[in-house]
């Protein structure tokens, strides 16, 4: 199962809700793959606790050989970091994304994602993809070879805009590239329960239909902590309030995915 956490407004949790889920996969026996396409490298930092610039492969990597002519002999798994987590591996993300990005579109290399991931399924059970704020050339190209989209939402009208937009996106793939691609569902990030409008847009987008999933992730300085420890949350904290609410999310994300799965046609 491939997940792509995407949405165009930046802060809304992108990179957090990406390793935090992989991480409780990773407790479970699963052995999870995070693959950071963000040139920012939140992701990267948060799971391998270096610089990029420590690093001596990743997806840049990958992506600057596919530039090359022939055929590179790197093995796909080459460009995998184990984390200190067990069963937790990780893709590192590179400044360098932004200079090879124009390169990469002009060669039409929109399917070479998409090629890496797909060598790489028989390797692990879960592939969670975290992107950039913006519809770049690796948002589509990680659209493009996802099974779903998780959509971090944070409650507030600039939030509700870019999530419209991003269905639409989502629709314009799924009949362009990608027609298995589905809505994993919308995912409440940086909850306030006491306050009024959290609530009431939340009950708004229910009304209109959208996939808001049943568990909100509540803001807490916890999750702070935990980028600053370059832990996720399972392992910093696994008591605590929030923590509790990622594995009851991932639950219900798991358990939703596998029924889609047995209504799909053999």
């Amino acid at each position: 199962m491939r997940r792509v956490v995407f949405n165009q407004k930046g802060g809304v949790g992108k990179s957090s809700i990406t390793c935090n889920l992989a991480a409780i996969g990773a407790t479970m026996g699963k052995r999870v793959l995070v693959v950071d396409l963000d040139a920012q490298a939140n992701s990267t930092h948060y799971l391998l606790g270096v610089p990029p610039a420590e690093l001596e492969t990743g997806i840049a990597a990958y992506f600057r050989n596919c530039l090359k002519p022939g055929r590179s002999r790197t093995a796909p798994i080459e460009y995998c970091y184990e984390t200190d987590y067990e069963n937790l591996y990780l893709i590192p993300a590179s400044p360098e994304l932004d200079d090879l990005e124009t390169k990469l579109e002009s060669r039409h290399k929109i399917y070479k994602l998409r090629d890496l991931l797909d060598k790489l399924d028989d390797e692990f059970d879960e592939i969670y993809i975290d992107t950039a704020p913006a519809l770049n050339f690796y948002t589509h190209s990680a659209l493009i070879c996802a099974d779903q989209c998780l959509i971090p939402f944070d409650c507030d009208a600039f939030s509700r805009q870019a999530l419209y937009n991003i269905i639409d996106i989502i629709d314009e793939v799924r009949d362009d590239h990608n027609e298995d691609l589905g809505v994993g569902g919308i995912v409440v990030n940086l909850f306030q329960p006491r306050a009024n409008l959290p609530t009431q847009i939340i009950e708004e987008l229910k009304a209109e239909k959208h996939p808001i999933l049943p568990v909100y992730l509540n803001q807490s300085v916890k999750m702070r902590e935990s980028h600053t420890a370059n832990r996720p949350l399972i392992y910093f904290a696994p008591s605590h309030n929030l923590t509790q609410q990622f594995v009851e999310l991932y639950n219900h994300i798991d358990k939703t995915s596998k029924r889609r799965r047995k209504k799909q046609p053999a």
